[in-house]
């Protein structure tokens, strides 16, 4: 080779190179179907614009049912700016996708539009859902996740936190309006201001709902009381906080003592089994102060307070001994963009991871915290505790994913 060629060739190399645009093959392309939201009072969307935006621009397809974003204030024009097909029936948006993206569950209607192998993203919810609902998923050989399992890299479970999150501040904020006048209340404000005794808040559970409710309460200058019957918990909440906030194990005759002084009550304890646990009693609520608050945030699962019945955003409040209770199960739904947000957020990234690892058995392969989100692979059952509730087989998704021809 001559020394102008090895010349030519070596400063070719060295010059700046246009950058290559990798173009996705056709066969990684998602097909993303949003059906507009059906059940009762849920607002929230499971995409906003800027989520579906940013999966066009990576080469998937969105498909939205008309006025699905309504409720959550996000107009069909603002999606299809974003690039998203706009149909106009569900049964349409469910026939043309690989993946259905809901918040709460599908009707059994809905259900039956669903394909072999098609993929489902929602809640679970299934102590609400009608009896053969499992088994129509399973007979069905869907791929369905619920939010609710999934967990990520530091083992948390994020749908759960960020709905956590958002139900305990406003929760808070539900208090501070039944505590005044305009709605029946004692015409109290929450918080405190110069010569006045701040209002008391006492918080039932250190969880993200807790701890979000405390932020909440602490930032409006209230007197925040904080009980769980964890001490590691209440300890990572005065971390949390950075503050040293009263904390209890909950004792029954040191709570009741603090609820009698108490303006507002958040139960906010989760259920380690079938039910939250009922922390207080009828006697203690009949012994609280004329005109208070309790907001049961944990009325999704039974409920804390034995007095607590479900209620919805048109009828939010009963009094029973002269307290004011508030039980609506769907907390979040009543900021439906904020929330909206929060799961846009976290679904997009698992959507996008999806595309790049070749579909949905690429993802759960890789990604141990989807695949704990899975309870019905291709039609097999891989939830052990739902195995055991329902008296349905179950097969260990580790192993059906490790080798795909065992399903």
């Amino acid at each position: 080779m001559s020394k102008d060629v090895l010349y030519s060739l070596t400063q070719g190399a060295l010059m700046p190179q246009e950058e290559a645009v990798m173009i996705k093959p056709k066969n990684n392309q998602l097909v993303i179907g949003i059906p507009k939201e059906i059940a009762f009072q849920e607002n929230r969307v499971a995409l906003v614009p800027d989520a579906v935006a940013l999966l066009v621009n990576n080469g998937h397809q969105i498909i939205i049912e008309k006025d699905a974003g309504r409720s959550a204030n996000f107009d069909d024009h603002d999606y299809s700016e974003a690039g998203a097909q706009i149909v106009y029936s569900a049964q349409e948006v469910y026939e043309k996708s690989s993946i259905i993206l809901k918040i709460a569950p599908p009707t059994m209607e809905e259900l039956e539009w669903m394909k072999p192998r098609q993929i489902l993203f929602s809640a679970l919810q299934l102590s609400v859902q009608p009896k053969d609902f499992l088994k129509k998923l399973i007979a069905k050989k869907l791929n369905c996740v619920a939010y609710e399992l999934i967990t990520d890299g530091e083992n948390i479970f994020p749908f759960i936190r960020a709905m956590g999150e958002i139900a305990g501040g406003t929760s808070i904020l539900i208090a501070a309006e039944l505590l005044s006048n305009i709605n029946g209340g004692p015409g109290i404000l929450l918080g405190g201001i110069t010569g006045i005794t701040p209002t008391e808040v006492v918080i039932i559970g250190a969880g993200t709902v807790g701890e979000y409710a405390a932020r909440a309460a602490l930032g409006l200058g209230a007197h925040v009381k904080v009980f769980d019957n964890s001490i590691y918990r209440l300890r990572r909440l005065q971390n949390a906080l950075g503050s040293r906030i009263f904390t209890s194990i909950i004792v029954p005759r040191v709570l009741e003592k603090h609820l009698k002084t108490a303006d507002v009550a958040i139960g906010a304890m989760r259920a380690t089994g079938a039910r939250a646990p009922i922390i207080v009693t009828e006697r203690m609520v009949a012994e609280m102060k004329a005109g208070a608050v309790i907001i049961d945030v944990s009325i999704d699962q039974g409920g804390v307070f034995e007095t607590s019945q479900p209620t919805n955003h048109s009828q939010p409040t009963f009094r029973k001994h002269s307290v004011i209770h508030y039980c609506v199960p769907n907390i979040p739904s009543r900021v439906a963009r904020t929330a909206s947000y929060a799961f846009s957020n976290l679904l997009a990234p698992i959507l996008i991871n999806m595309g790049e690892e070749g579909g949905f058995d690429g993802l759960i392969r890789r990604d141990a915290g989807l695949r704990k989100g899975v309870y019905v692979y291709n039609g097999i059952l891989t939830n052990k505790p739902l195995s055991e509730a329902f008296k349905l087989p179950y097969k260990d998704i580790n192993l059906l994913t490790a080798n795909p021809l065992a399903n």
